[in-house]
């Protein structure tokens, strides 16, 4: 690794790990009874994949595309449902099957009408076996497509939480963000989903956007704190190839001015928000210190145990992680769904990355890091029998140099408030020298 990618603040958002980007088609193309049958199914995660938008925000570059004509939606609910059916019975009925979590992610999943929206959350239920209002179901939402009938129905099936991506209560910087939207609609959608029983609001924010001032910056929270989200999430912009501002002003690379901008932002929202009230949970997750509890963390739905529905989801086991194929780009995306849909075998995995012993430590540390409270040395110890500085002392020792590291009393390693600003670089230095070769040579589509 180079000077200049240990020092850039900005490297890689690492939301999971290893990254879809080393995943690879599985040449065996195991049956999932098989990886699932000596699998802990006490505690799974659900997580079902909506990949439509009504439009693609310049910065995105998840699985999604604009649009669903066709009846493109009912379709692909069919597939959604044929692919639940298959995934249950592969779970079998040798041992309870239980889902401590649900989560309705994409795109946006709030794109689908609300009879529709029904019919998601009944195969949910009825397909899987997940009891939505007995467990924490956190839904994704656009501000165009939170309207009073679907908020509706997400609340009388047991949401506890719906996210609403903002980015900024600000038309100009908004519109240079490439997100089509104006404030008083954004305000109409929180004034819709404050009159709803939901008891969990969470407001996606973005710092880095050009144009963007600290002044601005701060009326964005502002408008936010209006509405007492319990949740904020504050991300930096990230310009990625094939997104809408990538095409439009090329990819990047490390800007220090830039990065410079970005950390003095995150900095003045972070204290800001620490002043009224929040408490931070992670680089990019601040909760009001009153909100009613979630269950577990963010992170929690990327532990082994995981069941992903839908073209763009991952699944876990505790040795593979899979999915189906993943792209960029509009065109692959649409190619990928429209397999997807047509699609009637779903009880093998496709693509995928092993993760061995030493993955899966290298994945427990990476993922306590980044959180807030950080990695309990005992938790470690009882899930690999090993210390974290027997498996990983060069990397540890490393981050402890920068001043990102402390250890506190030997109990537990956590990163300091600097070190929690770098995350994005924290996180991929401590990927696997396989997962860096395997991510370096994916074909961007």
């Amino acid at each position: 690794m180079t000077t200049v990618q240990q020092t850039s603040p900005y490297q890689h958002y690492v939301y999971a790990y290893p990254h879809k980007t080393a995943y690879r088609r599985l040449k065996d193309r195991p049956a999932l009874r098989e990886l699932w049958a000596a699998q802990d199914r006490s505690a799974l995660s659900l997580y079902v994949h909506i990949p439509f938008c009504e439009v693609r925000c310049g910065f995105c570059n998840l699985f999604t595309r604009i649009g669903a004509p066709d009846d493109l939606t009912g379709a692909y609910l069919d597939a959604l449902e044929r692919q639940a059916d298959a995934v249950r019975a592969a779970l079998g009925d040798a041992e309870p099957v239980r889902f401590a979590t649900a989560a309705f992610g994409g795109g946006t999943p709030t794109f689908l009408t609300a009879s529709e929206l029904e019919r998601l959350c009944d195969l949910a239920e009825r397909r899987m076996g997940a009891d939505l209002r007995a467990v924490p179901l956190s839904v994704e939402a656009s501000p165009a497509t939170a309207t009073a009938d679907r908020l509706a129905v997400l609340a009388e099936r047991g949401a506890t939480r719906l996210s609403l991506g903002v980015q900024s209560f600000v038309d100009s910087e908004a519109r240079a963000a490439v997100r089509p939207q104006r404030r008083a609609d954004v305000e109409a959608a929180l004034g819709r989903i404050r009159d709803t029983t939901i008891p969990v609001l969470n407001i996606d924010l973005i710092y880095g956007i050009d144009g963007q001032t600290e002044r601005t910056w701060l009326a964005s929270l502002d408008a936010a704190l209006a509405w007492r989200p319990e949740e904020l999430y504050l991300y930096p912009l990230y310009v990625r190839p094939l997104t809408g501002l990538g095409r439009h002003q090329g990819e990047t690379g490390t800007d220090p001015e830039w990065d410079a901008q970005r950390l003095r932002l995150y900095r003045a929202g972070r204290d800001h928000l620490l002043a009224r009230g929040y408490v931070q949970q992670s680089m990019r997750m601040f909760r009001r210190a009153d909100a009613p509890p979630q269950g577990a963390d963010d992170y929690a739905c990327q532990t082994d145990g995981m069941i992903g529905l839908g073209c763009g989801a991952r699944s876990y086991t505790s040795t593979l992680h899979y999915s189906f194929d993943y792209a960029v780009g509009m065109q692959k995306i649409r190619g990928i769904i429209d397999d997807y849909v047509t699609t009637t075998d779903f009880a093998h995995a496709e693509v995928g990355y092993d993760v061995d012993g030493h993955e899966a430590r290298r994945r427990h540390l990476l993922q306590s890091l980044l959180q807030a409270e950080g990695l309990s040395v005992a938790d470690y110890r009882a899930r690999f029998g090993s210390s974290p500085d027997d498996d990983f002392r060069a990397e540890l020792d490393r981050l402890a140099g920068r001043g990102w590291l402390t250890d506190t009393a030997g109990e537990s390693l956590v990163l300091t408030p600097e070190g929690l600003a770098h995350s994005d670089a924290v996180g991929p230095e401590l990927f696997s020298p396989e997962v860096r070769s395997a991510m370096a040579a994916y074909e961007r589509k």
